[in-house]
């Protein structure tokens, strides 16, 4: 042997040096994990030098011992089982998927570690090979990303929080300033603006209070919407009713603000235009998935009307023309049925 060579430690005996369990063992003893051979009753048999580096123990202090003497106290009583449940169906795969899983040092401190068991049969005897990573850093760096997102979530839903309260006081003072405009056009206009911006609010709302501040139940908005609409402009239950058909969509805030707005136009036209007069009947409110990217929106009324030919171009009102825009924004399609009732269909795509 020449002066540079590397000696191998011997764990299991003095092994040939051109065999080939003395070629396995070199590849376990340099292996960036801690592997360590485990014999049927659970002692091990072999361990290389990573495992001393990982868990604080000599070698000699391993060898001939029970596995359990590196599971933590609080799991060691159930570990017999785990182990005699892998011998009847021995295959490699990783030990507790899916659980967090702990090893003991020889200070008696714990730390989460990932296993892999590999069966090896030597005649007739069934050995298992683990190995065992530390993955402490790992789960540390988890942990402090999980942090931060929450900071983030906290952070974001205190904005929407307090978008909220800023769109309701912009609200309040609109409608303060109703009670002071004669014309009854101004008023008009004054109120329509008092509603755009509480259904601003209500997205805002919807996202403060939601497990998912990034998107927006669209169903949820819709009746607190309605509920809203038909208090701000006193409408009659009994003369005027609302039905709603709702889906389980979920929207995007760039989605969700336009089309809050645009319910909230075409409710407003609805109840103002379509029932004047002591004129009764009914608003249907529906949204749907075609599929998994999909969405239609249709919200349909058979009160008065509109007149023959009627197109959004030619309309002189702001709210209608504001519709053909927030449609665009949401990438959607606008149809306008006129007979027998008055009905807008929007489609559009739900963006990722």
């Amino acid at each position: 042997m020449s002066q540079g060579d590397k000696v191998l430690p011997n764990t299991v005996g003095q092994i040939p040096s051109d065999s080939a369990d003395y070629r396995f063992e070199r590849v376990v003893e340099y292996a960036p994990t801690a592997m360590i051979l485990i014999s049927g009753e659970g002692r091990m048999e072999m361990v290389n030098a990573q495992t001393e580096t990982i868990f604080g123990y000599d070698r000699s202090e391993l060898l001939g011992q029970t596995i359990d003497i590196l599971v933590p106290a609080r799991f060691r009583e159930g570990h017999p089982t785990l182990r005699s449940s892998y011998a009847k169906n021995p295959n490699a795969r990783p030990m507790g998927p899916g659980r967090d899983l702990y090893a003991l040092r020889k200070d008696g401190s714990e730390f989460p570690v990932e296993i892999g068991l590999n069966p090896i049969g030597t005649g007739d005897r069934q050995l298992i090979l683990a190995a065992i990573s530390d993955i402490s850093e790992r789960k540390y760096r988890e942990e402090q990303i999980a942090r931060s997102l929450k900071e983030k979530e906290t952070l974001l839903s205190e904005v929407h929080h307090r978008v909220k309260n800023n769109l309701q006081i912009i609200h309040s003072l609109l409608d303060m300033q109703t009670a002071s405009i004669r014309d009854p056009q101004a008023r008009d206009a004054l109120i329509d603006s008092c509603n755009r911006v509480r259904s601003m609010a209500q997205i805002h709302q919807s996202l403060y209070q939601s497990e998912n501040i990034a998107k927006v139940n669209f169903a949820n908005f819709c009746d607190a919407l309605i509920s809203s609409l038909l208090a701000a402009y006193n409408i009659d239950l009994d003369r005027v009713r609302v039905k709603s058909d709702l889906a389980e969509v979920e929207l995007a805030m760039d989605q969700a603000v336009p089309c809050g707005l645009i319910t909230n136009e075409l409710m407003t036209n609805a109840l103002k235009h379509g029932f004047r007069d002591g004129h009764s009947g009914e608003i249907r409110i529906s949204t749907r998935m075609r599929d998994d990217h999909n969405v239609e929106l249709d919200i349909c009324d058979n009160g008065l009307g509109v007149s023959d030919g009627f197109s959004i171009e030619n309309s002189s009102g702001l709210g209608l023309q504001l519709i053909e825009l927030l449609v665009d924004q949401i990438g959607g399609k606008l149809t306008i049925k006129t007979s027998p009732e008055t009905c807008f269909h929007i489609a559009f795509t739900l963006k990722e």
